[in-house]
């Protein structure tokens, strides 16, 4: 027997038709954005935002930016996945509940955060690491969207810079990639073939 988890990654599929009809809640909402931020991020930094666009007024601004994609709109609620720059300053305040609790002694935390002012000092380094963090959480968010019944669509297709000023996003904020979350409408294809695994596997 298949396990959930398995059969979930198995039938995902990027959706471009979307329920117009069907709306979250907004603890439905919440929901999906507390399970994508259970991803892993570089020195448990946690450095995204999840802007949610539910109505059809800020969705509408959304899509004149992402090339008039429909699905933008049609979704329920369409995701702007942001990645924020590392600040090695925010590590003690993400770790100090995990310190208290006597998981992670002070000095080991004190090491990650002079780590992280070392590793991110390089902006390419550091605007690599707020993509990563994105992303990671774009697609825990994918199948959190997936376990709740729902279905969803990565799109990367969209003026950055537009997105930076239209949303008012912080000069330190990445918008990354957009997700449409929502109900799938009839005429979605299946998930699309994938690459043998002797082109993409090489076991040492």
């Amino acid at each position: 027997m298949t396990h959930p988890t398995i059969a979930l990654i198995e039938r995902r599929v990027s959706a471009n038709l979307f329920d117009a009809g069907h709306a979250l809640t907004n603890a439905e909402i919440e929901e999906l954005v507390r399970l994508a931020t259970r991803a892993p991020t570089a020195f448990n930094l946690q450095n995204w935002r999840f802007i949610a666009l539910r109505t059809p007024e800020a969705k509408t601004r959304l899509r004149d930016l992402a090339h008039g994609q429909a699905k933008v709109s049609q979704a329920a609620v369409t995701f702007i996945v942001c990645g924020v720059l590392p600040d090695h300053a925010d590590i003690p305040r993400r770790l100090s509940s995990f310190i208290e609790a006597g998981f992670l002694p002070v000095a080991t935390a004190s090491a990650w955060q002079e780590g992280a002012r070392a590793q991110y000092a390089d902006p390419q380094t550091s605007r690599d690491e707020a993509v990563r963090s994105a992303t990671l959480g774009a697609a825990t968010l994918i199948y959190a969207a997936e376990a709740m019944g729902f279905v969803s669509c990565p799109m990367v297709g969209f003026d950055a810079e537009g997105v930076v000023r239209e949303f008012g996003l912080g000069r330190k904020e990445v918008p990354v990639m957009l997700v449409a979350v929502g109900r799938a409408a009839p005429g979605n294809w299946p998930q699309k073939p994938r690459r043998a695994l002797a082109e993409v596997l090489q076991i040492s």
